[in-house]
């Protein structure tokens, strides 16, 4: 897609720089996630979410009216970071001024007044109610200040050809390939967003051909990782779920906190269930308008609480639509062949639609076990019982609620040591 095709290698000065692109990477990627994280907390508080499509119409406004007298913002960007990694040659058409001898200051400040305003808008659009990614953008924001970076070291090695960090270099000959730093910029910027590694560089060399350039491009994305962790460890998706409140449980370095589930599940007490029989339509019907929850546990008697089954809110909601013939008097029972006979011949039989060997662990299982579960299996909600009786449920987004709480005064707990490590010492 981008394929180059470069007449000259890369030499052992230019580490340095290359270097400097991977903490510009990282940098760029740590500031757009705050900010752009930043930007959708006001859009979700404010009266701002219940107009968006005049929000999407107010930001392509701006964005029109900021890019166009730019040159380099006013192309499309796929045509930005094709340009932009192209070798300066008598073949290729320099429709962006970018190759032109003498002419340096105006296209390095273009370039990186480009790259700046680039973050800055793009932190608006990401997370708009359009369809728009960000490894684009942030390709061509890295391709942007890394082809400044190389016209930047270029020029510095023209007109200090003798120094002897440039003895690698040929006498009158071109030394520096800017383009080179535009893909490396642009993939220490795509790093720094997304916190991946080894997939940057494939994705880089799959789409540029440029295997030369491998190791300064894996250089780089290396250490915009590691600063963007200096900020926080959480890449853009990572960022973007935990906003959301997402359920995601990944496998995490912090091991799991050594609890049982009977200290931190939702007790028997304080759970909506559907007891075996003395239900009808209507007060099913209520029940599914009165509480938010994605299912209930169906037990034999609310005292005795015997576990019989689980359902889903969603095949409730199907069993009673599927009945809307019958009186909404009609009586409906969830239990076994031993309750059959409470109920009467002309009730609704919602066994069917029951779940009746939901997943089940003891009261006294560890939180690490069912987080296993969680992850592995894609499990949604766990019951916990004793001998048959309920004793507690545990949802997805309870264990990721404490697993995230947990972590969180972690870090709150090592921030205070560290301040409190720093405060001076004053003798009696």
């Amino acid at each position: 897609m981008y394929q180059v095709i470069f007449t000259r290698g890369w030499h052992d000065f230019e580490l340095v720089p290359f270097c400097i692109l991977g903490i510009m990477g990282g940098l760029y990627g740590g500031l757009f996630i705050k900010v752009n994280i930043f930007i959708a907390g006001i859009r979700r508080r404010t009266w701002v979410k219940s107009f968006p499509v005049l929000e999407v119409f107010v930001v392509a406004l701006a964005s029109a009216l900021i890019n166009y007298p730019n040159v380099f913002m006013r192309v499309q960007v796929s045509e930005l970071v094709a340009n932009l990694f192209q070798e300066c040659s008598a073949t290729n058409d320099d429709i962006l001024d970018i190759c032109q001898d003498g002419k340096t200051a105006g296209p390095v400040s273009l370039l990186i007044l480009a790259s700046v305003l680039g973050m800055i808008l793009a932190s608006f659009t990401f997370g708009l109610q359009i369809p728009a990614g960000i490894l684009l953008p942030s390709m061509g924001i890295g391709a942007l200040y890394g082809r400044a970076m190389g016209m930047v070291v270029q020029v510095w090695q023209r007109n200090n050809h003798t120094a002897w960090m440039f003895g690698s270099c040929k006498p009158d000959v071109q030394c520096i390939t800017p383009g080179v730093y535009a893909i490396v910029g642009a993939a220490s910027a795509v790093g720094g967003v997304t916190r991946m590694t080894v997939s940057i560089v494939v994705i880089m060399f799959e789409l540029t051909g440029a295997l030369t350039y491998v190791l300064p491009i894996m250089v780089a994305v290396l250490i915009s990782k590691w600063v963007g962790d200096a900020f926080d460890r959480k890449g853009i998706y990572e960022a973007w779920i935990n906003f959301q409140e997402y359920p995601f449980l990944d496998n995490r370095e912090e091991p799991v906190p050594d609890l049982l589930v009977s200290q931190v599940m939702t007790r028997v007490e304080d759970i909506v269930m559907i007891e075996a029989t003395g239900h009808t339509i209507a007060s099913l019907d209520d029940l599914l308008h009165t509480q938010p929850y994605k299912g209930f546990p169906v037990v034999a008697d609310a005292r005795d609480a015997l576990l019989l089954g689980y359902i889903s809110r969603t095949e409730l909601r199907y069993a009673i639509d599927k009945a809307k013939n019958l009186p909404r008097t009609t009586e409906c029972h969830f239990g076994g062949s031993a309750l059959i006979g409470t109920v009467s011949e002309n009730s609704l039989d919602m066994r069917p639609w029951m779940d009746h060997t939901p997943m089940t662990l003891p009261a006294r299982s560890s939180l690490m076990l069912a987080t296993s579960l969680f992850q592995d299996l894609g499990l949604r909600y766990l019951l916990f019982q004793y001998h048959g009786q309920l004793q507690g449920l545990m949802t997805k987004k309870d264990a990721w609620f404490i697993l995230n709480s947990v972590k969180d005064e972690k870090r709150s707990a090592e921030l205070g040591t560290k301040k409190s490590e720093q405060l001076p010492v004053h003798s009696a």
